[in-house]
């Protein structure tokens, strides 16, 4: 199973919270990959305040592409769960300082921060995102998760649901999302993401 995540996304957070619960109690083994909101909404209109944050978003998928190049993907499970639980769980709003306490969380270089301000690593981000993008076409966001030929966007759950509870949401969006011609559904969200 693949899932391509921003970490500034609260509701990917939830989603891949859910996602390791299932793979508790289901047969899953869960990749991540790294996408982009900047890189989504780069040509789209949006207000000033929203620009201005989609830039700082810029700065941890940057990192999170870094530090994949130098260690494999194996880094990036357990460098999105740093940034994720330092962001959202702990509210720790700023990325110049949830970026470095992330990697040494993890035991990771603290040069890897560098990558937040660079351009260097911008084009391996443009083609993991894309390739996420291309399994959903592009009016979604994040999270996105392939399970064999089947992928989809969301879903958006709060809070996550945890151990049996969590494997059967799985069991049931996977026989929606499999279900041929079947494209989308959706209701108002009432509710803020819940980090518990």
């Amino acid at each position: 199973m693949d899932l391509w995540v921003d970490p500034a996304c609260p509701w990917a957070w939830i989603t891949s919270r859910w996602l390791v619960e299932a793979a508790g109690v289901r047969d899953l083994d869960v990749r991540f990959h790294v996408m982009s909101l900047a890189l989504l909404n780069a040509d789209k209109a949006t207000t000033p305040e929203y620009t201005e944050w989609l830039q700082t978003a810029h700065r941890p998928v940057r990192v999170l592409i870094a530090a994949e190049q130098r260690h494999g993907n194996v880094v990036l499970g357990p460098l999105y769960a740093a940034m994720g639980t330092r962001r959202h769980v702990n509210n720790e709003e700023d990325f110049d300082e949830v970026i470095p306490r992330s990697l040494s969380d993890v035991g990771l270089e603290a040069d890897l921060a560098d990558a937040a301000i660079s351009e260097e690593f911008d084009e391996l981000l443009r083609v993991s995102h894309e390739a996420g993008m291309a399994l959903v076409g592009n009016d979604v966001g994040t999270p996105v998760i392939r399970v064999g030929d089947v992928a989809f966007f969301g879903p958006v759950v709060t809070p996550a649901p945890k151990g049996e509870a969590a494997g059967l949401l799985f069991d049931g969006v996977m026989a929606v999302a499999s279900t041929p011609g079947f494209y989308e559904i959706k209701r108002t969200r009432t509710e803020r993401p819940s980090f518990e």
